[in-house]
């Protein structure tokens, strides 16, 4: 995968879960103030029925880990399972007296296993972080009963089989990371309906049509890179200006025009719709995205003139469109931070494609767009 690539998912990644864990913190320290007249004798599984289920469920996770390179779990034993690593406690929210778990972070630990269906156990789990390990299988069909669920990264792994339904049961996750798997099959359209801030499914198998209610989602970061998207960019998009700030698609097959709508992405820092197979023109509406930072249409089939109102975008920095066909670049765009327009047909400019290569494409007929920015029949425009 391209290094600028990653380099931008870890940016979505950070912006994303840096918003969540804010709130979350915010949400610890009201707790805390709760909990000061509390009993403060040391709660343990011994004491406290929710550290109880917890002992059980940690040990059932223990027992499933096949091998752990880097001792992380080897102090998981006894009943103090707030003292074990990657295992955060916090006082209940619906009793701030009484201690339970609320995250459990072994991200990088290279850990293999599976994972066991006692996690559900850990009902007042708030973060599930297990990015960068080895764990394989699916995720277990208990997990809607984490209900308080906001983060769950298990990126990075070896988990398979089709998209984890049991995801839309849970009613309050905002963060879902299942990128870097080898997941396969359709994307059920109701995730779009969910009401989650960052989703990251890129680099699994998944074989989908982006349905027409993706514009329904109201996240700030979506990743759909290197899947095997079928179909078209859905116009609805535009309806979600007023929330999505970052969203790449790069190298997923995505074969359409891009649709108009999209210049209501007013919020929008980042697009990255590289390496696909875009036809048509730039739309002039994407003058209109006064917030673009970073926007890459390269490794497409691209034409005609660069609009000049994207390159005059205040917030303007990166600005990639090479191989692709266009004819013509305002001269604004050159005075970009970084700026890529090579391998088109624009003449005077250096590392251009040949003559005959350009001319051969662009008395190719000319491609038309229905009104949901899909390739329409002759006629039927």
């Amino acid at each position: 995968m391209h290094v600028r690539a990653r380099r931008d998912m870890r940016t979505a990644t950070t912006s994303a879960a840096a918003k969540l864990l804010v709130a979350l913190l915010l949400l610890l320290s009201a707790a805390a103030q709760l909990c000061s007249a509390c009993p403060t004798a040391k709660q343990t599984a011994e004491n406290n029925p929710r550290l109880q289920k917890a002992y059980v469920a940690l040990q059932a996770l223990n027992r499933a880990i096949t091998d752990d390179p880097k001792n992380l779990t080897a102090g998981w034993c006894g009943p103090d399972v707030c003292s074990y690593f990657g295992v955060f406690c916090a006082p209940a929210p619906d009793d701030p007296c009484a201690m339970t778990v609320a995250g459990v972070d072994l991200n990088h630990g290279n850990l293999a296993g599976g994972l066991p269906e006692d996690l559900a156990l850990l009902s007042d789990l708030a973060v599930l972080h297990l990015n960068s390990n080895r764990f394989g299988g699916t995720l277990p069909e208990s997990l809607p009963k984490l209900g308080l669920l906001h983060e769950l990264d298990v990126s990075n792994n070896h988990l398979a089989g089709g998209f984890p339904q049991h995801i839309l049961c849970l009613p309050n996750v905002k963060y879902v990371d299942i990128r870097f798997n080898n997941f396969c099959g359709p994307v059920p359209p109701a995730i779009f309906d969910k009401k989650i801030d960052a989703l990251f499914l890129n680099d699994n198998h998944f074989n989908f049509e982006l349905p027409e209610n993706f514009g329904n989602s109201p996240a700030s970061v979506i990743v759909l890179a290197n899947l095997q998207l079928k179909g078209c960019l859905p116009s609805s998009l535009g309806r979600m200006g007023a929330t999505l700030n970052e969203l790449i698609v790069l190298n997923s097959g995505v074969r359409s025009c891009i649709p108009p709508e999209i210049g209501h992405l007013g919020e929008l820092t980042v697009l990255d719709l590289s390496f696909n197979q875009l036809q048509g023109t730039l739309p002039e509406s994407m003058a209109w995205m006064r917030s673009l930072e970073q926007l890459d249409v390269a490794h497409n089939e691209l034409v005609g003139h660069i609009p000049e109102g994207i390159c005059a975008l205040p917030r303007l920095m990166n600005f990639t469109y090479s191989f692709n066909y266009f004819c013509g670049e305002p001269r604004q765009c050159l005075d970009l931070r970084r700026n890529d327009d090579r391998q088109n047909c624009i003449a005077g400019r250096p590392d251009q494609r040949p003559a005959d290569q350009c001319l051969a494409f662009l008395h190719r007929p000319p491609v038309h767009c229905d009104a949901h920015g899909c390739f329409a029949p002759p006629g039927h425009y």
